[in-house]
């Protein structure tokens, strides 16, 4: 979906030049892209750090409103600053939406509705002002405000949108990323057959968001649960590196005379590029990956267990967890209660990069499995912990998880 931009510059002395990308092959591309690491650096801060959500969500919207002060105060487009506004934008807009769903318990459908409302209250207003929503206009500080508040409702609605299809409705990521890409194709074919450039772009910029988490998912879950198995952490640093290399190509070309027509006549092929090495990096890293039972991102450490298999469930092989809970009994059976504080983080990430593969197969059990590990997290980790508190947390869990593996 292309769209080439305008001439809406000003002259006076002060003034400033329009501020957002040409939207080209390209800007979907990092659009996608950003999606991805976004959210996994946000769960990396999150809980592999371990700063925790509350922490996590502070200090990522602090440095976003840093980060759009330094891009208000441009006077023209910086792609390395905008880019970087994009990616947090992406990751406080999940924030946003995941505090209402999983800490105030908000239904997705009823968070869904809400920022659709919020969304065309945003747009009502812009229109209402500026009598244009075009983003090829956003050459002053008003509409440039205007423009980043729908881009945070579309990150939330996306992000609501996206958890209700894959999740709530268990279409899961697989068929989630087929639904969102033919999504956004029929949407470029309306434009392309007439529908309205400024709706087909803002539908499509909606949709990018669960279409970019979906794919992540796609590359990061493990083959037990359904993906490829890269692993967040090498997807994340393969996107990483084609959005530093479009960026960079941007940044180079928009300081050059007539670079940004010339920007324009490669995007095709370096779109396209970026695609077939995200593919082929994709499938030389997952060839090598086997489909495997034991323990997410960590070598086994105790004995395998054996496990109660009970074919009706749709949750599936859970004798990873199964695992560790186990290396963790014995720990605090062993009354060390500090080498099960730290033996428990191994728990929390195995469980939290499994939740896209897991959560869409049975949404009320993975919810009761997620609080019970919240209650063994809780228990192991208290200022003083209790033995007999943890040993009995760690029985329920191994008792839901025996009984919850199956195929």
């Amino acid at each position: 979906m292309e769209y080439a931009h305008g001439t809406a510059t000003r002259t006076s002395a002060g003034a400033w030049l329009t501020k957002v990308p040409a939207i080209t092959a390209i800007f979907w591309v990092i659009k996608v892209l950003s999606t991805t690491v976004g959210e996994t650096f946000a769960d990396y801060l999150a809980v592999n750090v371990g700063l925790g959500p509350l922490v996590t969500d502070a200090v990522m919207m602090t440095v976003l409103a840093v980060a759009l002060v330094v891009q208000f105060r441009t006077r023209r487009y910086t792609p390395w600053i905008y880019w970087l506004c994009v990616v947090l934008v992406s990751i406080v807009g999940t924030q946003i939406t995941d505090f209402f769903t999983d800490t105030l318990g908000v239904s997705l459908y009823v968070s869904s509705a809400v920022f659709a409302v919020i969304l065309a209250v945003v747009f009502t207003a812009w229109y209402r002002q500026e009598r244009t929503l075009a983003i090829t206009s956003i050459d002053t500080p008003r509409r440039e405000a205007f423009y980043w508040g729908a881009i945070l409702t579309t990150f939330a609605l996306g992000t609501a949108a996206g958890d209700l299809a894959t999740e709530a409705l268990s279409l899961g990521f697989r068929t989630g990323t087929v639904i969102f890409a033919g999504l956004i194709l029929v949407t470029w074919l309306a434009g392309r057959f007439g529908a309205g450039l400024v709706l087909t772009f803002w539908i499509a910029y909606v949709l990018t968001r669960p279409l970019g988490a979906s794919l992540g998912d796609l590359l990061t879950q493990a083959k037990d649960f359904g993906g490829l198995d890269l692993g967040a952490s090498t997807t994340s640093l393969l996107f990483f590196a084609v959005i530093v290399t479009l960026v960079g190509r941007e940044q180079l070309l928009a300081g050059r005379p007539g670079g940004k027509d010339a920007g324009q006549r490669g995007d095709y092929a370096w779109a396209a590029g970026a695609a077939v090495v995200i593919a082929a990096a994709g499938i030389a890293l997952s060839s090598g990956n086997a489909p495997s039972a034991t323990e997410p991102g960590v070598a086994a450490t105790a004995a395998p267990v054996t496990q109660v298999v009970h074919p009706t469930t749709r949750l599936g092989n859970v004798s990873a967890f199964a695992t560790i809970v186990t290396d963790l009994q014995a720990k605090v059976t062993g009354n060390d209660l500090a080498g099960g504080k730290t033996r428990v983080k191994d728990l929390e990430v195995a469980w939290d990069d499994a939740e896209a593969g897991l959560k869409p197969r049975d949404s009320a059990k993975w919810h009761e499995l997620d609080d019970q590990i919240d209650e063994v997290l809780t228990a192991l980790r208290a200022g003083t912990p209790n033995r007999a508190d943890c040993a009995a947390k760690l029985t329920t869990l191994l008792s839901t998880l025996n009984t919850f593996d199956g195929v």
